[in-house]
């Protein structure tokens, strides 16, 4: 039987822009991310949560916020070798706590993967009903007449249990 490390959650900090930058940017060819500057990620470092094993950063995600009311997920990437191991729902779900806590209404995400943000309890909404991305981010990336993502919402009052994934995977927050 093989077991797995132990995937610790925590917070990213500034020195480790460099190390956002290189998860990000080694899964950009699939298309599924829009590429981030490493200066945009040193000023924005504090917003992600990352997930260890060993001393490798496995996984990350942004929690932006596009209004009073509505936060993204933003960057949300798990090294190839690690999926489906639960890496992504645990770092959606930390963001959705952490949004909760922030005082937040919402979690959005656009996503070219609405399957996995439907299984952690989001659901598929017209993109206007995003308005605060629409008008911040979307009008000024050049995709944006080719958009192929789905808007994603989550109410943060909902009463969504996490997924539970019966994985040998160890979790802790540090």
């Amino acid at each position: 039987m093989r077991t797995r490390a132990r995937t610790t959650l925590r917070s990213a900090g500034a020195s480790q822009a460099l190390k956002l930058h290189a998860l990000i940017s080694a899964n950009l060819e699939e298309g599924h991310l829009l590429p981030r500057t490493l200066a945009e990620l040193g000023v924005h470092a504090e917003r992600f949560v990352v997930a260890i094993r060993g001393r490798r950063i496995i996984g990350c995600a942004e929690l932006a916020p596009l209004s009073q009311h509505v936060a993204e997920v933003r960057s949300l990437v798990v090294d190839e070798g690690a999926r489906g191991s639960g890496v992504g729902a645990m770092l959606v779900e930390e963001l959705r706590q952490r949004a909760r806590r922030g005082g937040f209404d919402k979690l959005a995400a656009f996503t070219h993967a609405p399957g996995f943000f439907i299984q952690v309890g989001f659901s598929i909404v017209p993109h206007l009903w995003l308005l605060e991305k629409v008008l911040t981010d979307c009008v000024k990336c050049p995709m944006f007449h080719l958009c192929g993502k789905y808007a994603m919402v989550v109410s943060l009052d909902s009463t969504h249990q996490p997924v539970d994934r019966d994985r040998s995977d160890a979790v802790r927050f540090a």
